[in-house]
């Protein structure tokens, strides 16, 4: 009971503290909002750090949409592509902490922060939301193209070092580093061809302007109109679509690459909005939306939570460390 001669402000307080209490014993969610502030109240921009029409732009936009019915706001959808990458991730880093600027990061952020191409540090610059899927990467060439198999392009290289050409997405992207891994356990030199993005590399390749293609399955509907010949795709297993195909393992070559991609925001995030943005990208990504947009590119989902992400990208930081030397990639950027 409180008492009647108190301070008629000190009494409300009370009062009202006692009512919150009551609507917990009921067992209802209190929302953080009540607290903390309402979030979003706003449009949200999204980062996609690739050029429009590629794999991850394709995926990150369902994603994004069904987000944005979770969230009740619009989440504007921007492409800063560059750099493998780079110049997307860059822009969520330095972005204000406050919610409202976000992004898909790739993996390969741990790379560039080590080749000291960047000038964030992925361990320190970033809050990390969820990882959401992996890639299928493959390598592919004409159907006019003397490789009728991976074999065949072996050979042809070992034959001729230096001479065939094979386009990927960037400099120490994921592709430029699958195929340079495979290079060497092939022991063959190819010549690389870095583009902006997987869409302008597969375009060059379709024109004939290139000999092979390394990039995730942006290559998938053209192979199967018979416009596109798959050689191998790098995961672990071989795709349900492609299972004729052998993987790099299948061919005896000791390479996996599945580079997962992940979305994440500028480090200082408030912990009710990583709450939020976690809860609903968990939802987004097991939505059957999203489900079948990375079906449809044979992309698996590899969802982890914000901190499991966190470790993950920890993991990959010290596998590249070791890359960065066995591959000479500072070497390869500095000639570019």
């Amino acid at each position: 009971m409180t008492d009647r001669s108190m301070n008629p402000k000190r009494r409300l307080m009370l009062q009202a503290g006692a009512g919150v209490a009551g609507i917990a014993a009921t067992g209802l969610s209190i929302t953080p909002a009540l607290a903390q502030g309402a979030y979003p109240t706003r449009p949200i921009t999204f980062i996609c750090p690739w050029p429009a029409g590629g794999t991850a732009d394709a995926t990150m936009r369902v994603l994004t949409r069904v987000a944005a019915q979770l969230l009740g706001q619009p989440i504007v959808f921007e492409n800063r592509a560059g750099a493998s990458g780079m110049i997307g991730a860059r822009a969520i880093a330095i972005a204000q902490p406050d919610g409202y600027t976000i992004g898909q990061l790739p993996i390969s952020i741990t790379r560039f922060s080590q080749l000291g191409t960047v000038s964030f540090d992925p361990l320190k610059n970033f809050t990390f939301i969820a990882r959401t899927s992996g890639q299928t990467f493959g390598m592919v060439v004409r159907p006019d193209s003397p490789y009728k198999t991976l074999a065949d392009l072996v050979a042809a290289a070992k034959a001729n070092p230096g001479k065939i050409s094979y386009a990927t997405a960037g400099i120490a992207g994921a592709t430029h580093v699958g195929m340079e891994e495979f290079c060497l356990a092939a022991g063959i030199k190819m010549n690389h061809i870095p583009y902006k993005g997987g869409s302008p590399a597969l375009m060059d390749t379709l024109a004939g302007m290139v000999d092979v293609l390394a990039d995730s399955s942006s290559w998938a509907p053209h192979v199967e109109q018979g416009k596109l010949r798959l050689l191998a795709t790098w995961g672990a297993e071989r795709p349900a679509r492609f299972k004729n195909s052998p993987t790099l393992k299948n061919a005896g070559y000791d390479v996996v690459v599945d580079a997962p991609n992940g979305i994440g925001a500028p480090a200082g995030l408030p912990p009710h909005i990583v709450a939020k943005l976690s809860e609903v990208f968990h939802k987004a990504v097991m939505s059957p939306q999203f489900k079948e947009a990375c079906d449809k590119i044979d992309t698996p989902l590899m969802y982890l939570n914000g901190e499991d992400y966190r470790k993950y990208v920890l993991s990959q930081y010290i596998r590249d460390k070791r890359l960065i030397d066995k591959l000479n990639l500072k070497e390869q950027i500095k000639n570019g």
